[in-house]
């Protein structure tokens, strides 16, 4: 497959939506940044995280292009503002476990859209998870309040759903949705608090509540898909 080609198969299946909606978004996010002066590095960041969510929510492997470089540009913010889980998170964790996500995607790929095959959960698996978050986000807050992390523990939980919301996407579950919807709501929370403390990331709370509304949408869209799958 050439470069068209696989242009051409990204792009195929997306609704009125995806067209028009999301990338009218994008830009207004981009306007809006350079209106108030923003960091290039969290318009960057703002604008690779967000072509990444909706690339995902479609199930295109080229989701992941996006979020290697959205990774980079918000590992960077993350340690200017002194959010070590997340320094920790993006540079250790999710930069080689999308890589790992390239490779296991395209694994399960569908042949006439190319997008991936969506699946969920058992109810042991959703139990394991559950207790598996909520013991680990406790304890990544005790370890961030030694750190003298602003917000320990919205920045633990996030740390840790985040951890296994990338599991799931790997795995291709909805149930990656819930956790990436929380996920989102907290982060949000974080910056808006380092925004006002003098950090200069506007584009970067604007990312998040885009990300916390795309979740909502996508949450909606697999639902529908893997209902159809199981009639």
């Amino acid at each position: 497959m050439n470069i068209k080609e696989f242009i051409r198969a990204e792009l195929n299946g997306w609704g009125k939506y995806e067209r028009y909606i999301f990338p009218l978004g994008i830009i207004f996010i981009i306007c809006l940044s350079f209106y108030l002066k923003d960091s290039k590095i969290a318009l960057i960041s703002a604008i690779c995280g967000i072509s990444y969510t909706i690339l995902a929510g479609k199930g295109k492997i080229s989701c992941y292009l996006f979020g290697l470089t959205g990774t980079m540009c918000y590992a960077y913010l993350a340690y200017k503002n002194g959010l070590f889980g997340n320094l920790c998170l993006y540079m250790l964790y999710y930069f080689p476990m999308q890589i790992v996500g390239i490779f296991q995607w395209k694994k399960h790929l569908k042949k006439e859209t190319q997008e991936i095959i969506k699946t969920q959960l058992n109810t042991k698996e959703k139990i394991f998870y559950t207790v598996l978050a909520i013991i680990f986000s406790i304890l990544a807050g005790v370890v961030l309040q030694i750190l003298k992390d602003p917000t320990p523990y919205i920045d633990g939980t996030a740390t840790t759903l985040s951890v296994i919301g990338l599991i799931l996407t790997i795995k291709r579950c909805i149930e990656q949705w819930y956790i990436w919807t929380i996920v989102n709501a907290l982060s949000a929370i974080m910056w808006i608090v380092a925004y006002i403390n003098g950090s200069n990331c506007f584009a970067t709370i604007l990312m998040w509540l885009t990300y916390l509304t795309l979740g909502l949408y996508f949450l909606h869209t697999w639902k529908e898909e893997i209902e159809c799958q199981e009639v």
